[in-house]
């Protein structure tokens, strides 16, 4: 972090990490918007969850994609950390795992932008019982 020596870089800090706080809490239009949420838990955080997140905030920002971008707790996949969990209205989500800095931006750039399908899905397996 830069050192604050003028009224306009305290400014400037402000704008910043609240146009970030704007992307974590836009919960009242949650619905409309695409959703990321990345694993958070110790085994995330271990695995570089934090970078991770980081990039996602930053590309959504520098892309002005409108989007929520949250931390959630462990998400059952340990070995792939870190995971990120994407829902765009309209369609399931879809959980990204092995997610470092490259595969966050391709994250937003193909699949979320573009609406392609990229690599690194874990498969969801249901198991119903039948009575």
């Amino acid at each position: 972090m830069n050192k604050i020596t003028s009224l306009s870089d305290l400014k400037q800090l402000r704008e910043d990490i609240q146009s970030r706080i704007k992307l974590r809490e836009k919960s009242d239009a949650s619905d409309t918007l695409v959703q990321i949420k990345v694993g958070m838990a110790t085994c995330g955080i271990a695995s570089g969850a934090k970078e991770t997140m980081n990039v996602l905030i930053e590309e959504a920002e520098r892309q002005a994609i409108d989007v929520v971008v949250t931390q959630t707790g462990c998400m059952g996949f340990c070995y792939a950390e870190p995971t990120v969990e994407v829902t765009i209205p309209g369609r399931d989500p879809v959980v990204f795992g092995h997610v470092d800095k490259a595969k966050a931006r391709e994250i937003i750039d193909h699949y979320i932008i573009q609406g392609k399908l990229i690599d690194g899905i874990i498969p969801v397996e249901f198991k119903t019982i039948n009575d």
